[in-house]
């Protein structure tokens, strides 16, 4: 494995002890920040830490302060200290049109030997109706509460709350 070498100027030091020290930041960049401030092999560093001591006080991997040193030799004082963005992206299988079908055989009467739909029984009846390729109950779940919070947001879902 290929060794970084992290060497800090006074001011990136400075900025970095500032972010431990005081104010507000999320925790992953505070730590970040311990991990740059231990292995600074520069020259305004007095005591160097070992990987191996960090891993233990800080009670992070090895891997982390690892990929923590790789970012900030290869990308930048910036990017070591910020969450890396995630690269993938997902394609929506639902959309509207099938939203729309969705509820619509929601609100219809279940099948014979059920009282009401379950999420389940609806992710199996979309596929066999060909609405869509193939769905899990959770996704299910996850359209029919958007429309929920959209009814409850206009004052609609629930007539008690449009009294007051």
């Amino acid at each position: 494995m290929r060794k970084y070498f992290v060497t800090l100027t006074r001011d990136e030091r400075d900025s970095l002890s500032e972010i431990v020290s005081k104010g507000k930041h999320p925790s992953q960049k505070v730590l970040n920040a311990l991990i740059l401030l231990g292995c600074d092999e520069g020259d305004y560093q007095k005591n160097r830490s070992t990987n191996e001591d960090l891993s233990r006080v800080l009670n992070i991997g090895m891997r982390k302060i690892d990929r923590v040193k790789k970012r900030f030799v290869e990308e930048g004082f910036d990017a070591a200290l910020s969450r890396k963005k995630p690269d993938r992206t997902y394609d929506k299988k639902t959309d509207g049109d099938f939203e729309a079908k969705l509820i619509a055989l929601s609100c219809s009467d279940p099948p014979g030997g059920y009282l009401r739909w379950t999420l389940r029984l609806l992710a199996d009846k979309v596929v066999e109706l060909e609405y869509i390729d193939s769905i899990s109950h959770e996704s299910i779940r996850q359209v029919l509460k958007k429309r929920a919070q959209t009814l409850e947001k206009s004052g609609m879902g629930n007539s008690s709350r449009a009294e007051r």
